[in-house]
């Protein structure tokens, strides 16, 4: 490929990124009065981006997740019943036995687990 081609190749993708911020968080609704909280309310809009980004580059590459939309993400793994138990050295979470997703649950939360002490 060319250096044009690249470049090319790049902006489309950070457009894509860009468009992608917009739409699936709804970033682009800052309707505050005060210019301080539509600032942070854009922070907590990118920080929910880099967690839906974080939360579809672990999931498997075989998974379709990894390359699903935010929207989909988010329901498939944000949004479901179940019950959480936290102790002194760790959070156990106890899904229904007919969760469709939830190989891809235990998956992604072996990946974003913190390798040692």
């Amino acid at each position: 490929m060319e250096i044009g081609q690249l470049i090319s190749r790049a902006r489309g993708q950070a457009e894509n990124r860009i468009k992608q911020h917009k739409a699936q968080t709804a970033s682009d609704r800052t309707s505050c009065r005060s210019p301080l909280v539509n600032q942070f309310r854009l922070i907590l809009h990118t920080a929910a981006y880099w967690l839906l980004l974080d939360l579809s580059d672990c999931a498997p590459s075989w998974n379709p997740a990894r390359q699903s939309e935010f929207a989909t993400i988010r329901l498939r793994l944000l949004k479901i019943a179940g019950r959480f138990t936290e102790t002194a050295s760790r959070i156990q979470a106890s899904l229904a036995s007919c969760c469709p997703e939830a190989e891809l649950f235990s998956l992604v939360a072996f990946k974003l687990q913190k390798s040692g002490p």
